[in-house]
C-alpha cells in the first residue's frame, strides 16, 4: 500500500502518516512511502501498489483551495497523471483519501472511474478549524474499505477547516445519494442524520462526510479513522472493547482486499 503525501507540507510525513501506518500494520500488509516529489514514486511507489492512501492537512498550504495544490501535482504533471491514472483503473486496487487527503482525491475525480459525482470541500460553516470527536453512520455501499459495517454509528475523529461538501446542484447531491455513494453521515444521539453544530461540525448538507466510487474501490473520508482505530485512543469506551476499535474493520477490509 503507498502512502500519498506532498513532500512540501512536512519534509519528513504528513499528519496521521504513523498511525496510517500502524493501523495496516496491525492486520500485517506493508506500507511504502511515495512523496509527490520522489522519483521513487515512479519506481517503488504508484506502480506496483494494491493500495493508495491520501492523508495529511494544509498540502501547499491550501492557498489554491483544499487539497488543489496536492490535487494539480497531479493532474498537471503528465507523468504523475499518467501513473495515477493508470492506478486507478487497474481493478486490484483500492484508494483511500482522509482530510486533506480527501480533499485532493475529490479534485482528481475527473482520473478516477466512477466518482464524477462527487462534491468538492469548502470551509466549514463555522468559519473555524473544528477539532473534536463526531458520531457517524457508516451507510451501506460497496466500498471494499467498509465491507460489513452498514448500519454501524462510531464516534470518529474530526480535525478540519474545510470539511463541508459542496455540489454544483441540488440534482448532483441526489444523483450522488440515488446512487448509494453516500459513505458516511454524521448524526445525532437518535442516529438521524443531521446539519446541527456541533454534531455535523462543517455543515454538510445531510451529513455527508464520506462517499465512494460506484465500484466501491475509491473511499474518501473527511473524518480520521485511523486516529481512533484502537480502543485506547477513545476518551470512554465500552467495557467489551479491547485492542481494537470499530474502525480497524477498515484496515483489515482493506488487508482481505489486498489479499
Amino acid at each position: 500500500v503507498t502512502q500519498m503525501y506532498d513532500e512540501f507540507q512536512i519534509p519528513h510525513g504528513t499528519p496521521s502518516q504513523t498511525e496510517t501506518i500502524l493501523g495496516g500494520a496491525w492486520p500485517g500488509y506493508l506500507f511504502t512511502n511515495a512523496p509527490q516529489g520522489d522519483p521513487g514514486i515512479q519506481s517503488i511507489g504508484v506502480p506496483i501498489a494494491g493500495g493508495g492512501a491520501g492523508l495529511g492537512g494544509f498540502s501547499y498550504g491550501d492557498v489554491l483551495g483544499a487539497g488543489l495544490g496536492w490535487a494539480k501535482s497531479i493532474l498537471f504533471q503528465p507523468r504523475a497523471r499518467d501513473l495515477f491514472t493508470d492506478f486507478f483503473a487497474r481493478p486490484d486496487t483500492f484508494s483511500l483519501g482522509v482530510c486533506n487527503g480527501c480533499q485532493m482525491l475529490s479534485a482528481c475525480k475527473e482520473i478516477i472511474p466512477g466518482a464524477a459525482a462527487w462534491p468538492r470541500f469548502v470551509r466549514n460553516r463555522s468559519d473555524q478549524f473544528e477539532a473534536r470527536l463526531a458520531l457517524v453512520e457508516v451507510a451501506k455501499t460497496s466500498s471494499v474499505l467498509l465491507t460489513g459495517m452498514a448500519g454501524s454509528r462510531i464516534p470518529i475523529s474530526v480535525a478540519h477547516g474545510e470539511g463541508r461538501v459542496e455540489f454544483s446542484s441540488d440534482a448532483s447531491r441526489n444523483q450522488l445519494e440515488a446512487a448509494d455513494l453516500v459513505a458516511a453521515r454524521f448524526v445525532d444521539h437518535l442516529g438521524r442524520a443531521t446539519e446541527r453544530y456541533p454534531e455535523n461540525p462543517n455543515g454538510s448538507p445531510h451529513g455527508i462526510t464520506a462517499v465512494t466510487s460506484t465500484d466501491g474501490r475509491a473511499t474518501l473520508f473527511m473524518p480520521h479513522p485511523e486516529r481512533v482505530f484502537r480502543a485506547v485512543q477513545y476518551s470512554w469506551r465500552p467495557r467489551g472493547w479491547r485492542e481494537d476499535g470499530p474502525w480497524m474493520r477498515l484496515f483489515r477490509n482493506a488487508r482481505v482486499w489486498v489479499g
